[in-house]
């Protein structure tokens, strides 16, 4: 039922964290390394292009001997291995209605293959989701959240290896076995097109063992989704008062300008962009994909029974992040604007954040209304934000009325497209509390209502403070959205 804000009653609202940006204590209670802890701080003097989220093989050894002496701090995170009690009570302060992590999936199996999983690791999440729904939370939890442990790209190179699928699955039953009752919404891989982006972070793909590393990602993509639809088939069996979703770094693409080249560009860059939720919602490869294939000469090994098992186990709904959107053009000619995570030609009617990343509120209503009309499943936004530097004035408070404008406008269409008709079960800001950014590895791209004193080196003491932004947010949820 909607209400007068045309937020239905039970709306989820609340934030999203990823494991490998808050937990810290990598090597704590039998918990083995991950892809993210091998990914370094590089302050912002020294970062140039060639600085991306991709990690070779000789870094890493390099790392693994000693020989490396760069800061990791996703190692580290904001140390919420040990202060989750405290965070969690903070976000109920805010009236959270909903909480979005991931389990590290190498604190429960250290290596990714092991067959019997570590007892310390399933014992703290399930501490945590008790915690949660103590305080009416609910837990909603990421299986791979660009956390693929390093035993996997030691054995397998990762998603490379077929054989990960085994394990995944293996991985996916133990926890919906251990956490029936205490999740209800689960979600495979996060923005799971990334591994197209950066193999690394998607799939601990180490590309410089690759004789083609284009063909190889769409492969281990393959992996991928086969992977997420038995692990739907999987919490079907295990929990059948669960759900299962998808989770999609939406990017929507407009034409740079009217010329039909670049409508039709737009329109190609969009669907490899809606390629991953096709699969996931409608259970097969779509035709353009089938195209792309072929002009880029890739030949994917599937195997029987892999497109029968994308069919029978789609999602039950589409989740997604939403941070900017792009322009696309036949020409690469024109002004371009640097975001870390995409870059593209300058929107003229946009503004961008420090970081190069362009805001449009309005564009999160279009994307609603574009996957409602797609795909008629319900929909869940599940990241958005504004990574942003804060400052702490003498008194300890924090003015962050830019992360209130930009959620307030955001939020204000979202609300616009509820009443189109789509059907929307919650928003999940990015990230509620400060923690270690997935791109840069900085603790000054700030995102949250609540301030962790910690700083890029390293330093602070690490103490929580509410930002104005806090009680802002509270009251939206208070009122349901109807305050904003």
């Amino acid at each position: 039922m909607q209400t007068n804000t045309g937020f239905k009653d039970g709306f989820l609202w609340g934030g999203a964290t990823a494991a490998n940006q808050i937990e810290g204590a990598f090597d704590v209670d039998g918990k083995g390394l991950s892809s993210a802890d091998f990914v370094e701080y590089i302050p912002k003097e020294q970062r140039t292009k060639d600085n991306s989220m991709e990690v070779t093989t000789e870094h890493i050894q390099k790392v693994l001997s000693g020989e490396y002496e760069g800061r990791f701090p996703k190692r580290e995170g904001i140390n919420f291995y040990y202060h989750y009690e405290e965070d969690i009570k903070l976000l109920a302060e805010m009236g959270f209605k909903a909480f979005r992590m991931s389990i590290h999936w190498s604190r429960v199996f250290p290596k990714g293959f092991e067959s019997e999983p570590n007892e310390a690791g399933l014992k703290f999440y399930e501490n945590v989701f008790k915690t949660l729904k103590s305080y009416d939370i609910e837990p909603v939890v990421t299986l791979s959240h660009y956390e693929t442990p390093y035993g996997l790209t030691e054995k397998y190179n990762g998603w490379i290896g077929r054989e990960v699928i085994e394990h995944f699955e293996h991985y996916a039953k133990t926890v919906f076995k251990r956490y029936k009752g205490l999740v209800k919404y689960w979600m495979t891989f996060n923005e799971i097109n990334i591994i197209n982006i950066s193999p690394f972070t998607g799939g601990g793909i180490l590309s410089d063992q690759l004789e083609n590393p284009k063909a190889a990602s769409y492969q281990a993509l393959h992996h991928q989704l086969v992977a997420s639809s038995l692990a739907t088939k999987a919490l079907r069996e295990i929990d059948a008062d669960a759900q299962m979703g998808c989770m999609l770094a939406r990017m929507k693409h407009y034409p740079y300008t009217c010329n039909p080249e670049d409508v039709l560009k737009a329109m190609q860059d969009d669907q490899m962009n809606l390629l991953y939720t096709d699969v996931h919602a409608l259970g097969e490869y779509p035709n353009y994909y089938k195209q792309f294939l072929k002009e880029n000469d890739i030949n994917l090994d599937i195997q029987e029974g892999d497109l029968e098992t994308l069919k029978n186990y789609t999602v039950d709904y589409i989740s997604f992040s939403y941070y900017m959107s792009l322009l696309s053009a036949n020409t690469e000619e024109g002004i371009r604007t640097e975001g870390n995570l995409m870059n593209s030609l300058k929107n003229p009617y946009l503004e961008a954040s420090e970081w190069g990343w362009q805001i449009d509120p309005i564009g999160i209503r279009v994307v609603l209304n574009e996957f409602w009309d797609r795909y008629h499943k319900p929909l869940f936004i599940v990241e958005n934000g504004l990574g942003a530097k804060d400052k702490v004035e003498e008194d300890g408070s924090i003015h962050d009325s830019y992360r209130i404008d930009y959620l307030e406008k955001h939020i204000s269409e979202m609300k616009k497209a509820v009443i189109d008709g789509v059907d929307l079960m919650g928003y999940l800001a990015w990230g509620p509390i400060d923690l270690v950014s997935m791109s840069t590895s900085e603790m000054s791209k700030r995102y949250g209502f609540i301030y962790v004193d910690k700083d890029d080196e390293g330093n602070g003491s690490g103490e929580r403070t509410r930002k104005d932004s806090f009680n802002w947010y509270k009251n939206v949820i208070e009122t349901n959205g109807g305050n904003l």
